[in-house]
């Protein structure tokens, strides 16, 4: 990668031709037509010629491109990365193109550097080394900052969330590390564990982080974040029966609790967290294993969560043996390894089986189809994110 700049070349002169015609046509038709392009015919059409790079590195274009992507109703993308067996790759998923039955996958150029994906917002990735230096970097444009050192507990990368907030147009990384401190009763009563994580956040630009001090919360790990309506969402699990959603305001700084709707006997049901069609989204599971869609239809309001639809349980076959050994040869996979990416415009869920494969299911006819690409991975990361030329400054 390119730190802050990209370093400039000499490409051969080819596509002279297609250069003279783009000469010919108003700047704002060339724009309106680049920036509907994917991601992918962009960034080969940068290869034609110096005229063709140059536009293509405009920050209008960029920045028209990239509204462009949030404003269609587009199935999302993904990029993936790969543990085993090769550490760190990375490969980029379209799904924009699935109702006509093609899904894009691009394998990403590899960094000098071992990298662990952290999250994705506007088409940038937050992501960490192995001495634990936290980086922002467009894996498209391969331009990349890293981040100041964190001011305490620099050797630890507790749940990182990484977010933009419009009214200021600044983005900003948040860390929060559970601290577990131990406080003793009176002489009769026992020791026992205070629940409390600290904060640290970073804007981005700013010299250094910030400690916003202690929160009572312990989030659970490894469950991914959510970002809706401008804030974070993570599940707590103050106790052994219970299960908290959890917010943080990228504007005001502040966390507080999300109503849950009354979906069980019991708060534990939540499981993971989702965006679906831009609602705060929860997979849920009771002792039966059936796998929950809940979908909060209005942001902040209990009584707008609803209960999308039902998967039913399903081992796949690459899991089958390893499954049913660890399970007691059980004929079932509990659904609390099962994570729901995303709802596709087909009506086809994407769901990720334990960081080991992925699937479609149709709940009309209740089938799983597995979905692979060439050089897939045997264990990955996956999150949602938007392919754009972004950066920081656009």
């Amino acid at each position: 990668m390119e730190k802050l700049t990209m370093k400039k070349g000499k490409l051969p002169e080819k596509g002279q031709s297609a250069a003279n015609m783009m000469e010919g046509l108003p700047q704002e038709v060339i724009l309106h037509i680049l920036s509907r392009l994917p991601l992918t015919s962009l960034l080969k059409s940068k290869l034609v010629c110096r005229a063709w790079r140059s536009l293509i590195q405009d920050p209008l274009l960029i920045r028209k491109h990239s509204l462009h992507m949030a404003e269609v109703d587009n199935d999302p993308s993904f990029i993936l990365q790969s543990n085993r067996p090769i550490p760190d790759q990375l490969h980029f998923i379209d799904f924009s193109d699935h109702s006509e039955g093609q899904v894009i996958s691009k394998k990403l150029p590899s960094s000098a550097m071992l990298m662990c994906l952290v999250d994705s917002c506007n088409g940038l990735l937050c992501m960490h080394d192995t001495s634990r230096s936290i980086y922002i970097c467009n894996p498209f444009t391969r331009l990349y900052i890293e981040l100041p050192k964190l001011i305490k507990y620099p050797a630890q990368v507790g749940h990182m969330g990484f977010g933009f907030t419009p009214s200021t147009k600044e983005y900003k990384v948040i860390q929060i590390v559970f601290r577990r401190k131990w406080r003793r009763g009176d002489l009769n009563a026992a020791t026992s564990a205070l629940i409390e994580s600290e904060v640290q956040i970073l804007t981005i630009g700013s010299p250094a982080w910030r400690n916003l001090g202690m929160i009572p919360y312990r989030l659970i790990w490894p469950t991914p974040k959510a970002m809706v309506n401008g804030r974070l969402h993570w599940l707590s699990k103050p106790n052994r029966f219970a299960t908290l959603l959890i917010s943080f305001d990228l504007e005001t700084e502040q966390f507080q609790e999300v109503p849950k709707p009354d979906c069980c006997g019991s708060d534990r049901c939540f499981h993971h967290l989702m965006v679906l069609r831009g609602c705060l989204s929860a997979g849920a599971y009771h002792d039966n294993e059936q796998l929950e869609i809940w979908v909060m239809k209005e942001y902040g309001m209990k009584q707008s969560w609803i209960k999308e639809l039902t998967i039913g349980t399903y081992l796949p076959q690459i899991l089958q043996q390893q499954e049913k050994r660890a399970f007691n040869s059980r004929h079932h996979f509990p659904n609390s390894f099962v994570q729901v990416l995303c709802i596709l415009r087909s009506g086809e869920i994407l769901l990720k089986y334990k960081s080991r494969a992925l699937f479609l299911y149709h709940p009309g006819q209740g089938t799983f189809k597995e979905y692979t690409f060439p050089d897939m991975p045997n264990w990955f990361k996956i999150i949602v994110h938007v392919g754009s030329l972004n950066w920081l400054d656009s």
